[in-house]
């Protein structure tokens, strides 16, 4: 597999990529930068915020929606959609839509405090906490069948599985990563149900298979890889964020395909109204 940086763009905590379909563009973030980027296959478009932004996900009307380090927005007019219950020394880490087009957001404290994280789901204007005593909440995604959340918690080496129903069900460790091999940072699943997780400090990306079998891995340039999509016309190109020293936005042609970003959708259920998953 040829892996080849697709812009001259360097971050210095690149993370979270999301393959807005609607748009045919790639979305992805510099946390410590405080940038959000665009890319339309040949050029990027960078909208600069006042604060961290951990995460960003198309929304269903043509907008994004972005985790801050203080609040839940829109990026085009900065309304705020909800803001979390933490500090200044807490910010937003990695964030995605589930199934129903509801924004899960987790954080971080920036000192890495264990315990002081969380992960919520934005309800209407709420953030509401899901899972608490984290200390790095980060990559997380969704079975084909939206019956199942793959979520890490960077320090504990481990990728987990829940049930899933719009709420976290049963849980069992789906991977455990060795320390040596890098730590699980942000996370794709594949139209198989393959987990896909960028390692930092490990100079690669793994797939997981769906019995949490280690299937293939993909080595990168970069000592800290961050997290991974998948997007192009067909779904199939693996992209690839990373962080200082290299920074760069990389893409790999593999032989399965991907979902793309599931958009944002303010009028998503909330506990208020429960659903069943896809």
């Amino acid at each position: 597999m040829s892996v080849n940086a697709v812009t001259d763009v360097r971050a210095e905590l690149g993370e979270g990529p999301r393959w807005d379909a609607a748009t045919g563009t790639l979305l992805w973030v510099d946390i410590e930068g405080r940038m959000l980027h665009r890319w339309d296959g040949s050029r990027v478009e960078t909208l600069r915020f006042d604060e961290r932004i951990g995460c960003a996900a198309p929304t269903d009307d043509g907008d994004v929606v972005v985790g801050l380090a203080s609040r839940v927005a829109l990026a085009s007019s900065g309304e705020t959609l909800a803001r979390f219950p933490h500090g200044a020394d807490v910010r937003a880490n990695d964030g995605a839509c589930d199934p129903e087009g509801r924004l899960w957001v987790g954080t971080m404290h920036l000192q890495q405090l264990p315990g002081a994280a969380a992960l919520y789901r934005l309800d209407g204007g709420t953030l509401a906490p899901k899972l608490e005593g984290l200390t790095i909440s980060n990559g997380l995604g969704w079975s084909a069948d939206g019956t199942r959340m793959w979520f890490v918690d960077t320090p504990t080496q481990r990728i987990v599985e829940y049930g899933y129903d719009g709420e976290l069900g049963e849980q069992r460790t789906f991977a455990a990563i060795e320390k040596a091999d890098g730590s699980p940072d942000g996370l794709a699943v594949d139209d198989q149900d393959g987990v896909w997780v960028g390692l930092w400090g490990g100079s690669c990306v793994r797939r997981y298979a769906p019995d949490g079998d280690l299937d293939r891995v993909i080595a990168l340039p970069a000592a800290n890889v961050t997290a991974c999509c998948f997007g192009g016309p067909d779904r199939r190109t693996l992209f690839i964020t990373t962080a200082a020293p290299d920074g760069r936005l990389y893409a790999v042609d593999v032989d399965v395909a991907g979902p793309a970003a599931q958009p944002f959708r303010r009028t998503a259920p909330s506990d208020a109204e429960p659903t069943s998953a896809r």
